[in-house]
């Protein structure tokens, strides 16, 4: 019946049919297909793939163990939003009035968890990564050395897209590790599949507003 429903609305925002009182009809909305990390495509192209995905195996890195869905969102959020809800560990993309592309990710281990609300301020492909003094001190007591800089690429594990959020250290990113995906194993940032994290970079604007909470 949900599936129903948000087809239903999906269709009734491409044809312009739905509208919200003392507003004019909303204008089609167009977002990258469930199962493309780039191409655009229309509402019914967008509902008619993402069906269900085996699960990944363990040697793939890119592919999440759970897939990503369109699902209803009945949360007031502006189109463009980006919510994480840390408990569920699930992030959801607000596309249109009343539905969202929702992802699993990982979040902050015990310790590590943070709320906030923050932009979009940078977004970048193969991202180098820098780890924090703190972090790689803290590393370094249980034995593992970190480098103060890795450039981007397969073993690097900011994975393939990197979303970073205000001037903070915190970022949404793709990893190498995806069987974290579901679970709280992060230092703080927001781990995504590198299949999923392309996806939503491919739609996500400079200026997005991000809302993490518990």
């Amino acid at each position: 019946m949900k599936r129903i429903l948000v087809a239903a609305t999906a269709i009734a925002l491409m044809t312009g049919s739905v509208a919200i009182a003392g507003e004019k009809a909303l204008d089609p909305i167009t977002i990258a297909s469930l199962d493309s990390n780039a191409a655009k495509t229309g509402w019914l192209q967008v509902l008619s793939q993402g069906g269900a995905r085996q699960k990944a195996k363990r040697g793939d890195i890119s592919q999440s163990p759970i897939a990503r869905e369109l699902v209803a969102f009945s949360e007031n959020a502006a189109p463009g939003t980006i919510i994480v809800d840390n408990s569920e560990r699930r992030l959801y993309h607000v596309v249109g009035r009343g539905i969202a592309v929702k992802y699993a990710v990982s979040v902050g281990r015990k310790g590590f968890l943070w709320t906030g609300t923050n932009t979009v301020s940078r977004k970048a492909e193969w991202p180098t990564w820098v780890p924090p003094e703190d972090m790689r001190i803290r590393e370094a007591k249980k034995g593992k050395v970190l480098p103060v800089s890795m450039d981007g690429g397969i073993d690097n594990p900011l994975g393939a897209r990197a979303m970073y959020l205000g001037s903070t250290i915190y970022r949404i990113h793709g990893t190498n590790q995806p069987l974290s995906i579901g679970k709280a194993m992060s230092s703080g940032c927001i781990r995504m599949a590198n299949e999923d994290v392309e996806h939503l970079y491919a739609n996500v604007q400079i200026g997005a507003t991000v809302v993490v909470r518990n």
